[in-house]
């Protein structure tokens, strides 16, 4: 008797979870319940987890599960991801994604229709549908010291949602399919980043390969508004992470806009930690320190 072939994988479904056990299992739920199941892979990395993230991994033996011992920040650990990944397309998802059944084929069917786009991106949604994309604008160097007193990204709003796939320009990694020869091109993520700013080191190489990212609102996931890991995490952990998004700061402006640039921004921020009494910022910022697997993270 004949033996059938094997179905092609088309895709590649990375999550990096740390501390994230009931997300988890959602997400991975709902991915094994998607339509063409048989035609993707899907592969979790544990960054180092404490929690029961152990039994969501026996509770899905068709999961690629890689458990790291330490938590080396979301780079180090998507890296892994892709250089174990089987497919050339990569599906990025938080655990608090919760996609449906078609998300995936129909991402996929996207990206391979010929369309000169590096990346696409659902339409995340609250549980009651409310759009909630993660979409930002691109860093300019005059906004990154305000982006690294605010901690956070400019948001960008959606484009028209009844017009079709549209070009954004910087859609987060909550959900996001990238293609796999553009990303192994760059050699996969730079590891200057840590937790923080991999995101938009991405959206800057499109960018400058002049291919696009687009929104896809037609295909839509449930993002689930739950605290992240790192919510109640002590004060330790928010100076390492504080530290670690004013180092992605000051490595993306340093590659994009100078060296100097970067200096100064790292300078400043140094300098507005030592007045604002922030030592442990002020330490972390001089020395560098991001989430690099070196710390103990409870």
């Amino acid at each position: 008797m004949e033996e059938e072939a094997p179905v092609q994988l088309r895709a590649s479904v990375l999550i990096v979870s740390y501390n994230s056990a009931p997300a988890l299992r959602r997400c991975l739920t709902a991915l094994e319940s998607s339509a063409g199941r048989e035609s993707f892979e899907i592969i979790a990395v544990d960054n180092g987890s404490h929690d029961e993230t152990p039994e969501v991994e026996e509770a899905f033996p068709n999961v690629t599960f890689l458990r790291l011992p330490r938590n080396f920040g979301f780079t180090k650990a998507i890296n892994i991801a892709m250089r174990t990944a089987k497919s050339e397309l990569f599906l990025f998802l938080d655990p608090r994604v919760e996609v449906q059944p078609d998300t995936v084929t129909a991402l996929a069917d996207l990206l391979e229709a010929g369309t000169t786009a590096a990346a696409v991106a659902p339409l995340l949604t609250m549980p009651d549908g409310t759009p909630a994309p993660k979409l930002y604008r691109l860093p300019r160097l005059e906004e990154i010291p305000a982006l690294v007193r605010d901690g956070a990204f400019t948001p960008a709003p959606p484009p028209a949602l009844d017009n079709g796939p549209a070009a954004v320009e910087f859609a987060a990694f909550t959900a996001l399919m990238l293609r796999g020869w553009f990303i192994k091109g760059l050699r996969y993520i730079d590891e200057r980043y840590a937790e923080t700013w991999n995101d938009a080191e991405i959206a800057m190489q499109i960018r400058r390969a002049n291919r696009k990212t687009l929104l896809a609102p037609e295909i839509r996931c449930t993002l689930h508004p739950e605290p992240g890991p790192f919510a109640d995490a002590p004060p330790d952990v928010k100076s390492l992470l504080a530290s670690d998004w004013a180092s992605g700061a000051a490595t993306y402006t340093s590659k994009y806009f100078g060296a100097w640039a970067g200096a100064k921004l790292r300078m400043s921020v140094a300098i507005r930690a030592l007045f604002g009494f922030r030592f442990a910022l002020l330490s972390g910022v001089l020395g560098g320190r991001k989430m690099d697997g070196t710390q103990a993270i409870p």
